[in-house]
């Protein structure tokens, strides 16, 4: 398995297991529950990533003649 499929599976683990971890209301961050907040930052986060996983594939390096 390539490194960069490791690398999207991080956004998967997070966001879905996380949730158990997370599954707080008390601590307020930005106004909202934590569990809310959770998701926003993975919702974020998995942007992110996904930038990085284009600019890091071998198939998007090359030059594309149009």
């Amino acid at each position: 398995m390539k490194p960069i499929h490791l690398l999207g599976a991080i956004p998967f683990i997070g966001i879905l297991g996380g949730i158990f971890f997370a599954n707080r209301v008390t601590p307020y961050v930005l106004g909202m529950p934590f569990i809310l907040f959770w998701l926003v930052m993975w919702v974020v986060l998995i942007s992110a990533t996904m930038a990085v996983i284009y600019r890091l594939d071998p198939a998007n390096r090359e030059e594309q003649n149009a």
